[in-house]
Order: C-alpha cells, then sequence, then structure tokens
C-alpha cells in the first residue's frame, strides 16, 4: 500500500459525532428501528471494550455493526482503515502500512466481534449528550479501488465530512422535501461513496439507513418495502442493471442515487419509468468525495456542488472544493462551459493513439456495451510485447450465445480497425469488486486465463 495522503489539518473545532434530536431513527429493518440516542450509549459501551491502538480497519459488512464499530472506535479517538478489500494480502497490507501507533481489526468475519442490531432494539437512551469529535481529527483513511493502478490511501478529517456531508444534502435534499429519508444501500461502509452515502448521511445529515447490505434483487426490494419514509435507494450501475432485468417490483422510490462509474443515460432513463423516482448521479473519487450531480435521464453535463470549481489541467482537472483543504488533481478529462458544469471526456490513462489515430477505452467499453448480446463488458490495452511495440486492445464479455469473432464483426461497424480488440475472453460473470468496479490487475490475470481468443483476420483460435 501506498503512503497515506493527508490533508493539511485546519485548527480544530469540536463538532458532533452524530447530528439531530437523539429520539431520531437512525437504523430501520424488517423488525423495527433504532434511535440515535440508544445507538449512541450502545456504541459508548462498545467503546469501553476497545483495545487501545491509533487504528481500526473496519471490516463489518453488516450496516448497522459498521456503524457502530465506527463510532466506537472514534470516541476512543482511533482512526477508521477502510481497506479497499477484505483479502487477506490486502488487509495485511493496510494494517503494516498502519503499524505505527499500533492497529487492530474490528466486525467481519477476521475481527473482534460487533453487537448487532438485536442487541439494540428496544434499548432506551440514557439521555447523555452527543459526544464530540475535533474537526481536525482525522475520522478515517479510505483507499482508492485500483481500477488503474495500485491502491492510494487518503486520508479524511470529520471537518471534511461534515463539510461534505452538508454538501450531499445540497445535491440530494430536494428527492425527500421536509421528511426524514429511509435510505438502503447496495454498496459497502468501506467504499468513499458507501461512507459518505450510507454512514455519515445518516450520522451528519439526518437520514435513517436500512441494517443491513442487500445485494440480490428481492432482497434489495424487502429493504425497501421496510422503510417508512421516502425510500432512497443508493447503488451503482452495475446493481441497477441486475435489478431492472430481474424484473422485481420495487415500492415507489423518492429518489435512486448512483456512483462509482458512468451510467449509460437509457439505463437512467429505463428506471425512472419502471420505478418513479429520479435518478440521480453524483460524481466523486476517494480522493474528492462528491462534488458534482446530474439527472442523467435529462442532462449530459455535471452540475458542481455549491462552492465547487473545477479547472482543466494539462493531464487532467483540478478539484476546489469547500471539504477539501487543497485543491485536488484528477486524471478524469472535464471541458468547463462558461456556467460552470461540465461533461466528463474520459480519463487521461484511458486515452489511445494508435497509427495516428486516437480513441479511449471508456468509449470503446460503451460500444462494446451496445452490442446485442453482450451483458458485461470492459476494453483494455495490454502492455507492449515488445520495447517500443503499441500494446493490444482486448477486451473481457459477458455475452452469452456469442462467439469472441461475433463480437468482433459486430464491433467493425462502429470501431475503427486499428481499435479492435485483438483478444477476447468470455465469462459467466465479469470479476468485480464490491462496487462494481475492476482492477486493471484483476482484468488482466483474466485475459491471461484459458480461453482467451486472438481474433483478428478473420481468426478465433484459441490464444
Amino acid at each position: 500500500m501506498s503512503a497515506v495522503i493527508q490533508p493539511a489539518l485546519p485548527a480544530v473545532q469540536d463538532l458532533p459525532l452524530a447530528a439531530g434530536d437523539p429520539a431520531r431513527v437512525l437504523v430501520f429493518d424488517g423488525h423495527g428501528s433504532v434511535t440515535l440516542g440508544a445507538f449512541l450509549d450502545q456504541a459508548r459501551a462498545l467503546a469501553g471494550r476497545l483495545p487501545d491502538a491509533r487504528y481500526v480497519a473496519h471490516l463489518s459488512e453488516d450496516r448497522y455493526r459498521f456503524l457502530l464499530g465506527f463510532c466506537a472506535a472514534a470516541l476512543r479517538g482511533q482512526v477508521a482503515l477502510l481497506p479497499p478489500s477484505g483479502a487477506p494480502r490486502t488487509l495485511a497490507d493496510v494494517l503494516r502500512a498502519h503499524a505505527d501507533g499500533g492497529s487492530y481489526r474490528l466486525g467481519g468475519d477476521q475481527g473482534l466481534p460487533v453487537p448487532g442490531l438485536e442487541e439494540a432494539r428496544g434499548r432506551l437512551a440514557s439521555g447523555l449528550e452527543t459526544p464530540r469529535v475535533g474537526s481536525g481529527d482525522l475520522a478515517a483513511i479510505g483507499y482508492t479501488s485500483g481500477s488503474t493502478g495500485r491502491p492510494q490511501a487518503h486520508a479524511k478529517t470529520w471537518g471534511g465530512f461534515a463539510t461534505g456531508t452538508a454538501q450531499n444534502l445540497a445535491a440530494l435534499a430536494d428527492l425527500w422535501g421536509d421528511q426524514q429519508p429511509q435510505v438502503v444501500a447496495t454498496v459497502p461502509s468501506q467504499h468513499m461513496y458507501g461512507m459518505e452515502m450510507s454512514v455519515l448521511l445518516p450520522l451528519l445529515g439526518g437520514a435513517a439507513v436500512h441494517a443491513g447490505r442487500p445485494l440480490l434483487p428481492a432482497d434489495v426490494a424487502e429493504a425497501l418495502e421496510q422503510a417508512s419514509g421516502p425510500r432512497i435507494l443508493v447503488t451503482t450501475p452495475v446493481h441497477l442493471r441486475a435489478l431492472l432485468r430481474s424484473g422485481v417490483a420495487l415500492p415507489p422510490l423518492a429518489g435512486i442515487v448512483s456512483a462509482t462509474a458512468p451510467l449509460p443515460q437509457e439505463l437512467a432513463a429505463e428506471a425512472e419509468g419502471r420505478y418513479g423516482g429520479e435518478v440521480r448521479e453524483v460524481f466523486g473519487s476517494t480522493e474528492t468525495c462528491v462534488f458534482a450531480r446530474r439527472r442523467t435521464a435529462r442532462d449530459l453535463l455535471w452540475t458542481p456542488l455549491p462552492g465547487v470549481r473545477v479547472s482543466p489541467q494539462p493531464d487532467g482537472t483540478l478539484v476546489h472544493a469547500p471539504h477539501l483543504p487543497v485543491p485536488v488533481a484528477l486524471a478524469d478529462i472535464f471541458e468547463v462551459e462558461p456556467d460552470g458544469r461540465f461533461p466528463l471526456c474520459g480519463r487521461q490513462a484511458d486515452l489511445l493513439e494508435i497509427a495516428g489515430k486516437r480513441a479511449s477505452l471508456g468509449d470503446l467499453t460503451r460500444r462494446l456495451l451496445a452490442v446485442p448480446g453482450v451483458e458485461d463488458g470492459v476494453v483494455v490495452q495490454l502492455q507492449p510485447e515488445r520495447e517500443g511495440g503499441v500494446g493490444r486492445i482486448a477486451a473481457l464479455a459477458v455475452a452469452p450465445g456469442l462467439a469472441p469473432a461475433d463480437i468482433v464483426a459486430a464491433l467493425r461497424a462502429t470501431v475503427d480497425p486499428v481499435f479492435l480488440p485483438r483478444k477476447v475472453r468470455l465469462l459467466p460473470q465479469l470479476p468485480r469488486n464490491a462496487t462494481g468496479k475492476l482492477s486493471r490487475d484483476t482484468v488482466l490475470e483474466a485475459l491471461a486465463g484459458p480461453g482467451t481468443c486472438t481474433v483478428g483476420s478473420g481468426s478465433g483460435s484459441a490464444a
């Protein structure tokens, strides 16, 4: 793991660990709800049993246990580590990188146990004041997904989290008006998008959140049925596509929030037509948190959140935002309109130049997904086979009933021959992580496996 990229810490100012009336609902499921006050009392009890350490790796998949462990550790002044995956090697790397001051694992199958929601149900709040934290204190260290390389660590302060949550409310609050939103999230709490929408929005933004993390369409529908107010589904394009294809009926939604990958406009429009709520896509990253929004079914341009400004750079974009202590450089390429809105034109690492012609991996992937019969897919450029050479274009796809040569033949209608995939592997499903992302290492490993076909000049033989 790389060194932590840490923001400059502002002057310390006290902030509440959680906002709102202690009597408000914080978490719900099919058996009832837990108030903020009762939850904080349970967090205090757990905090007294935690070991002394500077860092804690939070591993709970269950949303309630994650929230409880996160707040209990915060009461001890411990910094949350949000590993990019639960793989043993990845987790060992994260803990090794934070050995200074001590670290331990909390929750999940590998960490110290965390009580569940059933132990909090019916608990009466003690009436103690809401605990406070320093705005300049480190709250968490999140990791990039590794989709373009090795995961990078980024530190977040409580002040940054509080300001960012206010920004997210500005981006989403019109979806639910003056009622308390009831959030159901399919994304893990350890991912920064999941942290913002399913941990911080309930803690600091007044929302209530479902205790679990439903993934299967029927489970998502059941969790949404258990909500007692405006339903907000926090999900990803991959999960949203699976919901639509399943045909499962959902209760009326106030809105759907999507992130982690570009959401196709036709998919957003289909979801709005099927489920009734507006699909609100948010743009962010581990480095920046959320900084822009759009209604994808109608808008191609992104609208920056209040106080946010993006400025193009030769190799990407600089993001200025109230929740960022310093501007953050991203590899994403934006073309900024006079009113500040912008389209995403791709990433610097996605741009291709072969035989004097240009394309982008993102656009090639969109064309792959548009091939009839292709259910999922990704296009990548391989490393050159010799020094000074040009890396081949390759693709992974889920396409029952199609052969690699069929896919390439369909792509010939819209893709310049120099950018056609020369290697294609068909899989039952792509090796996506919990947020639907694909790491480059995982994709390359899959392409190196058996069943990869070399396709070109009419051939389709196994590589």
